[in-house]
């Protein structure tokens, strides 16, 4: 009977529990680098609350700005 649930447990630890270690951490690593870890404190969550607001107080400002280009140079996305 326990020869039975040895192998396995011992084929989990050995290859699955690795690999799925292996994954996790890769995963997280990943997502730090890209920046979509979790803020920690309740400071941070704030701080990432104001900076969403001022890029999408910067994005109106750049759609408008755009605008008046186009209308007032129409040829202005041509010229780099």
């Amino acid at each position: 009977m326990r020869q039975m649930i040895f192998v396995p447990v011992i084929l989990f630890l050995v290859i699955v529990a690795p690999l799925w270690l292996a994954l996790h951490y890769h995963a997280m690593a990943r997502r730090e680098k890209l920046g979509l870890a979790e803020p920690s404190s309740p400071e941070e969550q704030e701080l990432m609350t104001r900076m969403v607001a001022l890029l999408e107080k910067m994005e109106g400002r750049i759609v408008t700005l755009e605008k008046i280009l186009d209308a007032e140079h129409p040829n202005w996305r041509d010229r780099q």
